[in-house]
């Protein structure tokens, strides 16, 4: 109380809790708008039981000068919303009330993030039921006599997780889109209190199951802050390797989806197999294609030889050199670039406004990559530019995936021909630094992950939180629909190709 500087430090560091300095919440909005007008960028907000009142934080990057800046303060049972002026906060207060029923007073739209049946009472310390019912809600509306609706879900055809796509059309023309998702609420957050333990490492696993390696690759930087480890230059490779595979085998697949929801099937049926083939190069590292059971904290716990080394760079090759045959069809087919570029058009303002991150942020031309505004691990030593389209359209969305493709393709040969002869992991000391916070951003392959923990006075979890890439990114979704053809949904809806459960925590 009384501090008038933000707490700043690096990408995978920790600091005393103390020094997160605390401002009454009047100075606390003024703080997070006077920096978010000094071109930063929310990648946290959130709240903390601390008695009876409400600890909120707010995690916050400053990307020309690689670092972040938190601050915090002590609300009641309201406070002033951020959203009015920093619309990007609109989704964090939504999900401080759904959880702690503390108001944002003037936040214009506090509809459910998730259909939770259980809210945190700050005065007894204890849940009780929030007497939210399951998918009911307040949904938006648009009035006239020619105005129709569509609603879409939650239960969907194929296999997929629930979600609700509710369409205001004039025609065939989307007037509005509103999202609503947590359908299955997970409690993953909840569950990582008085860790870590043997399950914490299996919830970030399955965290997001296709981004497997970006969120315990998070959850690892993180811990290894809290406990002064360094994982070795060979664990970092490794990890870096596991990594680019995994933005690899997903951007493929979206390529192939998106060449499919326009009915140009050739690069539909090739990078639905190339998919695979990246998924089988993590396969031959750990045994398991998604990657499961390789990072933790302290290192990897697979290595990779020599003779699978030069295994992996063969049949890199080999399936580079046909993923890049088959998107060349796409960029040489006039019918699929008149489909790609006349759908879903997100503007660079809207982008910034409302915090977008990943391929969708820089399909619109912002310049925002972890691994170079706030690299960690071999990304400190190894630079990958960042790939960028200006159009906002779904064409940059599967565009700045190939540019992606071809740079970490890049990458991987460049890290894999010079792996040390080091330990793949370090053992960790038991506990975690006390009363301390750790903030660790990884670029995954959809964009920013973001985990925050923080620790108590016993070296455990006080508090640990997640975002998603998903979590700022479905917004922007909602914008792209906006003036749209209804007919365009899916392929959209591809080109941002987000996570339910990243989601749903």
């Amino acid at each position: 109380m009384g501090k008038s500087e933000l707490l700043r430090i690096k990408n995978g560091e920790h600091a005393d809790l103390d020094l997160v300095p605390v401002f009454d919440i009047k100075d606390f909005r003024e703080q997070v708008i006077r920096a978010v007008g000094n071109r930063r960028r929310i990648c946290s907000y959130f709240g903390m039981p601390a008695g009876s009142k409400l600890r909120i934080f707010a995690v916050l990057a400053d990307d020309e000068d690689s670092a972040i800046e938190i601050l915090s303060a002590f609300v009641g049972d309201s406070f002033p919303a951020l959203t009015p002026d920093v619309p990007s906060a609109h989704i964090f207060e939504r999900e401080i009330y759904e959880q702690y029923g503390v108001i944002p007073t003037g936040h214009n739209r506090l509809k459910p993030v998730r259909f939770q049946n259980k809210i945190y009472n700050l005065k007894t310390g204890k849940f009780t039921d929030s007497k939210r019912i399951c998918g009911v809600t307040n949904f938006y509306s648009v009035d006239g006599d020619e105005i129709h609706e569509v609603a879409v879900g939650p239960v969907h055809a194929g296999i997929i997780e629930p979600g609700h796509f509710r369409f205001q059309c004039f025609g065939e023309v989307v007037l509005n889109l509103e999202i609503s998702l947590g359908y299955q609420h997970r409690g993953i957050e909840r569950n990582l209190i008085g860790g870590p333990n043997e399950r914490t490492v299996y919830y970030m696993e399955t965290v997001a199951g296709d981004t497997t390696i970006g969120h315990t690759l998070a959850y690892s930087q993180a811990i290894e802050s809290l406990t002064d480890v360094n994982a070795t230059s060979k664990a970092q490779i490794l990890r870096a390797v596991a990594l680019e595979l995994e933005r690899l085998a997903n951007h493929t697949g979206d390529l192939g989806a998106l060449a499919n929801d326009v009915g140009f099937l050739p690069t539909a049926s090739y990078c639905g197999r190339l998919r695979g083939d990246f998924l089988n190069l993590t396969a031959l590292i750990c045994g398991n294609r998604f990657g499961r059971g390789l990072v933790r904290p302290g290192g990897v716990n697979f290595d990779l030889p020599d003779g699978k080394v030069k295994e992996l760079l063969e049949r890199l090759e080999k399936i580079f050199s046909d993923v890049n045959g088959a998107v060349d069809l796409l960029w040489n087919t006039s019918s699929v670039r008149a489909r790609f570029e006349n759908a879903g058009f997100l503007s660079k303002g809207d982008c910034v406004k409302f915090g977008i991150v990943g391929v969708a942020a820089r399909a619109c031309g912002v310049e925002i990559d972890v691994r170079r505004n706030h690299p960690y691990g071999q990304y400190c030593f190894s630079q990958i530019p960042i790939s960028t389209h200006p159009s906002g359209n779904v064409f940059a969305r599967a565009y700045v995936r190939w540019l992606e493709i071809k740079r970490s393709v890049e990458f991987l040969k460049e890290i894999l021909t010079s792996i040390p002869s080091e330990p793949i992991k370090v053992k960790l000391p038991a506990g975690l630094r006390k009363n301390s916070i750790a903030v660790s951003l990884i670029e995954g392959w959809r964009g920013e992950i973001c985990h925050t923990v923080i620790t108590n006075n016993d070296g455990r979890i006080a508090h640990y939180k997640i975002v998603d890439p998903s979590f700022h990114n479905w917004t922007g979704l909602e914008l792209a629909m906006r003036n749209q053809q209804i007919s365009d949904f899916p392929l959209c809806n591809k080109s941002f190709n987000l996570s339910y459960c990243g989601y749903d925590l």
